[in-house]
């Protein structure tokens, strides 16, 4: 593909903004979900900016994967994930579940650490690949397990976009088999995101380093606040 034409593509902090403009509209309809239903009186603006909110997660999973891909060094990529995980856990708990601490749903970065340690798992073991995807298939389960956000679905949708990485139709596949595992109707628009990753065009793109890490814990108690004390 000739490069001027690649690079008008959507570049990886194009679809990085993309999730995380989504992402914040289904948070903030989360948060505010009664009094939207309220305003409206009606459930529709409430589920529609939660359908919206749907194409977040498949992205970051799209971008997780091709950071692991051009990281050098995956140690460091899966424990920086799982640093932000604990210091995010307050902020989602708050925000989400209206408490300090609870236990029954853990906040997303944990999914994404545990998906970043079933690539490392996949990839330790290609010589012999199904050891390597049984012992991912363990990992599915500690998610299952631990109840982090979107759960065994979420490990198992960044496997398999690992494993068809370059080839649309398995990962499209792969969403599907995560929206079986998660059981929500809700969860098929889900689908929408890749047509934004079908126009990646591969380019890294104009990143400000530890964004997202910082915006996620960041909007969650901006969320909570004004829900809390402007409400």
């Amino acid at each position: 593909m000739d490069n001027a034409v690649k690079t008008r593509g959507i570049s990886g902090a194009g679809l990085k903004w993309i999730a995380i403009i989504t992402m914040l509209i289904d948070h903030s309809a989360a948060v505010f979900g009664s009094e939207i239903i309220t305003c409206f009186h009606s459930m529709v603006p409430y589920w529609v900016l939660r359908g919206i909110g749907r194409l977040a997660f498949p992205i970051f999973c799209f971008l997780l994967v091709e950071g692991y891909v051009y990281t050098s060094n995956h140690m460091k990529y899966g424990v920086r994930l799982f640093i932000f995980a604990l210091i995010s856990e307050i902020p989602f708990d708050i925000a989400l579940r209206h408490s300090w601490m609870d236990w029954t749903s853990q906040n997303v970065f944990f999914t994404l650490t545990l998906g970043v340690f079933a690539i490392a798992v996949m990839e330790h073991f290609k010589e012999s690949i199904w050891t390597g995807r049984v012992l991912a298939c363990g990992i599915l389960l500690l998610a299952e397990f631990l109840h982090t956000d979107y759960g065994g679905a979420g490990v198992l949708l960044i496997a398999g976009l690992y494993i068809f990485r370059g080839n649309e139709l398995g990962c499209i596949f792969s969403a599907i088999l995560m929206l079986l595992l998660a059981g929500s109707v809700l969860e098929i628009v889900a689908l929408l995101a890749f047509i934004p990753i079908h126009f990646y065009n591969g380019e890294r793109g104009r990143q400000i380093k530890y964004f997202f890490y910082i915006f996620y814990p960041a909007h969650l108690i901006l969320l909570w606040w004004l829900h809390s004390y402007y409400l």
